[in-house]
């Protein structure tokens, strides 16, 4: 190996992505949440996504556990969110009220979309194991002019596209919440 860990961890950080918070209840009933750079789309048919977690952390058995999850993809004004969800703290969720969706699953107010999950498959991921989560709906806040979260380099960024360009999104249908 001709590089370090710290190497990679840096090259790894030239590649901008998306924030998002997971989210759902331990079998105590107590609500957990976490900061997450690692989701992606997986499949169309069936609908699957995927995020990852270290093995090393607190709530790693509970993740593992839990049947059913959300995934809140985060606005760019959410960035005290992020940085509040992605530490290992029991008050993560003290100032922030969850909206619930149709499963019961608790989202983060606010966010761009959520998804409402429930468990597909764990895999080996080195260090990690990476979710598969079916997504069973979708809650969609976002406008045309909405502007995501994004990490790149170590710091929290925003994008925009031009107002002028059409979107995907223009005419989704989205249950709200």
């Amino acid at each position: 190996m001709s590089f370090t860990s710290a190497d990679f961890r840096k090259a790894l950080g030239l590649f901008p992505t998306g924030v998002a918070i997971v989210s759902g209840r331990g079998d105590d009933g107590e609500l957990l949440g976490m900061t997450v750079s690692s989701f992606n789309s997986v499949s169309l048919d069936p609908p699957l996504v995927l995020f990852s977690v270290a093995r090393s952390a607190a709530s790693y058995s509970a993740w593992v556990a839990m049947p059913k999850y959300g995934i809140s993809v985060l606005a760019r004004s959410q960035d005290d969110l992020s940085t509040r969800f992605s530490k290992s703290q029991t008050e993560k969720w003290s100032l922030v009220h969850p909206a619930y969706g149709e499963h019961d699953v608790p989202l983060i107010p606010g966010a761009l979309v959520g998804f409402e999950c429930e468990k597909y498959a764990v895999h080996d991921g080195g260090d990690h194991a990476i979710f598969v989560g079916r997504v069973l709906s979708l809650h969609a806040v976002a406008t045309p002019a909405s502007e995501p979260l994004v990490f790149y380099s170590g710091r929290y960024a925003g994008i925009r596209r031009s107002e002028t360009e059409p979107s995907e999104m223009d005419g989704m249908m989205l249950h709200g919440w």
